[in-house]
């Protein structure tokens, strides 16, 4: 079983699906020659050949365009969107077709696209390059937004993903890239979609994150379990459809809740699980739900980014106000 980061437990999955399914093509800007910009195509062109690993110009709308094309004529693409801030202009096809293709010909078509990009700040990248607009894509009825926050759940949540019927936007936090390694077994087992995993049990608190966040999530649970507050931590992993049942059971047994993210505050998918939680699990609540996130600007450049993401020391704090309500 090998030790593999993130980007390479991704590779490592693409390369299963193509191997399993010849179906499945990926196609994107520089994915072939060079292997992807953060390499999560390395040597797959060699592989498995130009017909299955195609480089595309540098256009995010004919790449989502071409994905919805081949999936409605039974092909399985992977598109890669270099950087989340480049998504933007993939919107149309997303919104106005790959979405909609099963509803728009009565089932008789579906979308068996995935769409790829890298996510969030951390890596000292320029403006357009640290993006976290996940709540937008989850907005959108009939797209599945997932977010990876481990190798192993990359490997098993992107297989997972490439399989699926219908259009995933399957978005990878970079800083996560080659941040921690972890054994994965090239097995071709998938992880189960539309499901929160709970990665930690507790008592006194849950805390709710996704993609980088859960990393900084278990480093407080591991602090807060010093002072003997014990946190559990639930891994979002699959924001559209939303697995609240996972959290609604978490709350019922803690009583208080943190939804960390780090997307801006304001209409970010954190206010969209607290509000179901005060529709659906108000008498379980012992304390307000707090919310621990990147303030409402716009992403800074390399020497404020440590200022602008939110960290364990946040998480803590938002956690000691919970269990200390009265």
């Amino acid at each position: 079983m090998a030790e593999l980061t993130m980007v390479g437990a991704v590779t490592m999955a693409l390369a299963r699906a193509m191997e399993d399914d010849p179906r499945v093509v990926l196609l994107g800007e520089d994915v072939g020659a060079d292997g992807g910009v953060f390499r999560a195509t390395d040597g797959l062109l060699a592989r498995f050949g130009r017909d299955r690993v195609l480089d595309t110009p540098l256009a995010e709308l004919l790449i989502s365009g071409v994905c919805v094309g081949l999936a409605a004529q039974g092909f399985r693409p992977v598109g890669e969107i270099q950087f989340m801030g480049f998504l933007y202009p993939a919107f149309d096809q997303l919104v106005n077709h790959a979405s909609r293709l099963r509803n728009r010909s009565r089932g008789r078509l579906s979308c068996p696209m995935v769409l790829r990009a890298p996510m969030g700040a951390g890596i000292h990248a320029p403006e357009h390059h640290s993006e976290s607009t996940e709540a937008m894509l989850a907005h959108i009825p009939g797209l599945r937004t997932v977010i990876p926050s481990s190798p192993r759940r990359a490997y098993g949540l992107l297989l997972a993903a490439i399989r699926d019927p219908d259009p995933v936007v399957f978005l990878e936090p970079s800083r996560l890239y080659r941040a921690l390694r972890e054994e994965v077994a090239d097995d071709g087992q998938a992880l189960p979609l539309d499901t929160c995993f709970r990665l930690r049990e507790g008592r006194d608190v849950t805390l709710v994150a996704w993609g980088a966040m859960v990393k900084e999530a278990l480093a407080a649970a591991d602090d807060l379990a010093a002072e003997g507050v014990l946190a559990e931590v639930i891994d979002v992993a699959t924001l559209a459809p939303l697995d609240m049942d996972t959290i609604l059971a978490s709350v019922a047994k803690t009583g208080r809740c943190v939804i960390i993210h780090e997307a801006p505050l304001t209409g970010g998918f954190g206010a969209e699980i607290a509000a179901r939680l005060a529709g659906q699990g108000l008498m379980s609540l012992m304390a307000p739900v707090e919310r621990v996130t990147a303030p409402d600007v716009v992403v800074p450049l390399a020497r404020l980014e440590g200022h602008y993401i939110p960290s364990r020391t946040h998480i803590e704090e938002a956690a000691r106000r919970a269990v200390g309500y009265a």
